[in-house]
């Protein structure tokens, strides 16, 4: 069977024709033979956001951006169709936000898979959200260091004032004084320092001894460590026995015999008493004294006139009956 010309030409055109469909569906990255769902995203502003774009997970992407239409009503919102792979499984309470796919400003929809167990239909909405863009990011960093550096400064320009103030010329002068006194004092310690070390070479000698001495003393307490210790054994026994001592009768004792002092010096000078009255009475003294002043007269008298009172006979007594005088 001939095949006429213009059948060649008809099939030749179709084919052309289907494959520029196909090509150019293919450069805006929609495939043909492949079945997607369609997601629905409302977002206030896409920043840049075009048909054909990416759409990712963690990076991998997994569907492209359809078409993208002004709402119908006067919020100035853009709905944008997602258009989604089959074999992705999305769960209902995802995120689909708009991100900076590359340095230089290209968009796509990052979705941000959410922990719900129910997943999206074809033809449900999802969660928006949006990236911040390089002039907002911007201002969010540099508006606190602006706050910030605006504050330092008012701090430093109080400091300066203040630093004007106590640095006047009276404080200057007072500074300098101080500079003056500190100097003064670090001079007279390099001298007392160069002093100090005279006197501790000229003083070696007795340093040394000393030492020497100390280094022995330390030697002979560690020789007699057993007595050492025998000594401070003696003292704790010592004051255990002290401890075990009845101390508070022996004091109360004490207390009571000073007391019972105390009152028979209470009578005596009151006059109560035979050591009352003769502590306080005059005449016994008196008398005693009289006593020894005739006692005293009659040892005189006794020395001068013995006869009186001896008799000595030196060839015998003959007359033993004759009366005395």
């Amino acid at each position: 069977m001939k095949i006429s010309k213009e059948v060649k030409v008809g099939i030749v055109t179709t084919l052309a024709i289907g494959c520029f469909i196909y090509g150019f569906n293919f450069l805006k990255g929609r495939d043909l033979f492949s079945s997607q769902r369609k997601f629905y995203a409302v977002y206030s502003n896409i920043d840049g956001l075009v048909e054909a774009n990416p759409m990712m997970i963690n990076g991998f992407k997994v569907g492209i951006v359809g078409k993208i239409v002004l709402a119908n009503d006067t919020t100035g919102n853009v709905i944008v169709t997602l258009l989604l792979d089959n074999d992705v499984k999305l769960p209902n309470n995802s995120i689909a936000k708009v991100v900076s796919s590359d340095i230089l400003g290209s968009k796509a929809v990052q979705l941000i898979l959410g922990s719900g167990t129910t997943y999206a239909e074809d033809g449900d909405t999802l969660i928006s959200a949006q990236e911040d863009d390089l002039k907002t990011a911007v201002n969010k960093t540099i508006a606190p260091l602006q706050e910030k550096a605006v504050g330092l400064i008012s701090s430093i320009d109080s400091v300066m004032i203040v630093v004007q103030q106590v640095f006047n010329e009276s404080a200057r002068q007072n500074l300098a004084k101080s500079f003056e006194s500190i100097k003064m004092a670090i001079t007279s310690l390099e001298t007392t320092s160069y002093r100090l070390d005279t006197m501790v070479q000229s003083e070696k000698s007795k340093i040394s001894s000393i030492l020497s001495k100390v280094n022995t003393l330390a030697t002979t307490l560690a020789n007699n460590s057993g007595k050492l210790e025998n000594v401070i054994s003696n003292f704790s026994n010592i004051s255990d026995s002290l401890a075990k001592a009845n101390i508070t009768s022996a004091i109360n004792n004490a207390d009571v015999a000073l007391g019972q002092a105390s009152s028979i010096m209470t009578k005596i000078n009151s006059g109560q008493g035979t050591m009352g009255m003769l502590v306080n009475n005059d005449s016994l003294y008196r008398k005693l004294d009289k006593s020894s002043e005739d006692l005293d007269k009659l040892l005189k008298d006794l020395r001068i006139n013995p006869e009186r009172y001896v008799r000595i006979s030196v060839f015998g007594r003959k007359d033993r009956n004759k009366p005395k005088d």
